[in-house]
């Protein structure tokens, strides 16, 4: 698995819709849900940046590392 994206968890920490963060951040919605859903292969710093702005938030909040054969937390 390796990277997971816990996008969802800072959403729901912020009270913030997944909507609401594409306005902030200017990124279409179906991007963040890609993103959100760990489907995603890449993530540009500066949308990394812009993300973590607007859930004031570190990229350690959002992404985390899960070595093969363990679950995520």
């Amino acid at each position: 698995m390796a990277i997971v994206v816990n996008l969802d968890v800072m959403l729901a920490r912020r009270k913030m819709s997944l909507s609401q963060l594409s306005e902030r951040v200017d990124i279409t919605l179906a991007n963040l849900s890609i993103l959100k859903n760990n489907k995603a292969k890449a993530v540009r710093f500066s949308t990394l940046e812009a993300i973590c702005a607007a859930l004031d938030c570190q990229p350690g909040d959002i992404l985390e590392f899960v070595p093969d054969g363990e679950a995520p937390s």
